[in-house]
């Protein structure tokens, strides 16, 4: 690369071997992680990937940028502190359905609802892959696996419902495969304040097709809803979503006896009502921006008091600070 070229997708991957199974998902999102930040207008030495412990925790190592692979849960905790301290960094935390919504749904709730500046991506295979095949929280009920030989009955969580419960900003879903994705990345990555982006993820050993009727090339657009600020809610050119004015649900509908573009919902992602009604549609994936509003950002509150103690704190003598109040002697 020569001085001040513009970078591109082979710059952002590292010398590291690539080592996830054949035909898993992430190899896909990786590939579109590294095409989008050359558009946003990423750089390297500014550039931060923080993951926790699952197979897409991996992915810092894979990113020709800095990267911390911290523990299990608690990457958004690593991000937070990051943020705060370097507000010039580009920080992307990369989590799994079971680091984010199990061990670490605590720590993914806070970052959410504080909306720190940061980019939090989420793999959505449906089950633990690292260790070996698990029922994750948002495996179906059913799932057969090591840890549920009978099947789940566990009722699986939404994550895009978790991040609008959580008060996230920012709420979006895509798929591993899917040419939008980088256009979904853009989009989270202009948003200031913290972008939840649920990625639909295909783990070809464990839970092998798993989204089929949504990414399936003939199939799939039958069951997509892309989401288009303003516009109606149609899903190809035969069907639609709209509100049931009895049970004021949303549906999906065919098109035609009697129903008709008017009648379906129009996409309005200020409207946390709204992202919430499509965010589980049966048989329907909601797939792009659902939810977008701005809001006070948390690493920038924390930086205007830290400024503010520090100008409160100028000639403080340390010594006299610990010596001050009370005290007493232990003999």
């Amino acid at each position: 690369m020569t001085e001040n070229a513009p970078l591109t997708k082979k710059d952002f991957g590292s010398d590291q071997e690539v080592r996830w199974c054949p035909g898993c998902g992430d190899y896909a999102i990786l590939a579109a992680v590294q095409r989008t930040l050359p558009k946003v207008g990423a750089t390297l030495e500014n550039t931060v990937v923080i993951s926790g412990i699952g197979c897409s925790s991996r992915f810092p190592y894979y990113m020709n940028t800095y990267g911390f692979h911290t523990i299990h849960g608690r990457a958004p905790a690593f991000a937070t502190g990051l943020k705060v301290m370097r507000p010039e960094l580009d920080v992307w935390v990369v989590s799994g359905d079971g680091d984010s919504l199990s061990i670490g749904g605590n720590h993914m709730l806070h970052v959410l609802r504080r909306n720190v500046n940061l980019q939090y991506l989420l793999f959505n295979n449906q089950i633990y892959g690292l260790t070996k095949g698990q029922y994750s929280p948002t495996s179906d009920v059913g799932q057969i696996s090591p840890s549920s030989p009978y099947g789940s009955v566990d009722q699986p969580v939404t994550p895009v419902r978790v991040a609008l419960g959580a008060g996230a900003r920012f709420v979006a879903r895509g798929y591993d495969v899917s040419k939008q994705l980088p256009d979904v990345l853009e989009a989270a990555h202009r948003f200031q304040g913290a972008a939840f982006v649920e990625i639909l993820q295909n783990c070809p050993v464990f839970n092998d097709g798993v989204f089929d009727l949504i990414t399936d090339r003939k199939k799939g657009p039958q069951h997509q809803l892309w989401l288009e600020h303003g516009q109606p809610m149609k899903i190809g050119d035969a069907k639609g979503v709209r509100l049931n004015p009895q049970t004021m649900r949303a549906e999906v509908v065919e098109l035609g006896d009697g129903i008709t573009e008017a009648d379906l919902l129009v996409h309005d992602e200020t409207n946390r009502n709204i992202a919430w009604l499509i965010a589980d549609l049966p048989d329907v994936k909601a797939l792009g921006v659902l939810y977008r509003a701005d809001g006070p950002v948390y690493d920038e509150a924390v930086r205007q008091q830290i400024q503010m103690a520090e100008e409160r704190a100028k000639g403080a003598d340390i010594n006299a600070l610990l010596r001050e109040g009370h005290t007493w002697t232990v003999s």
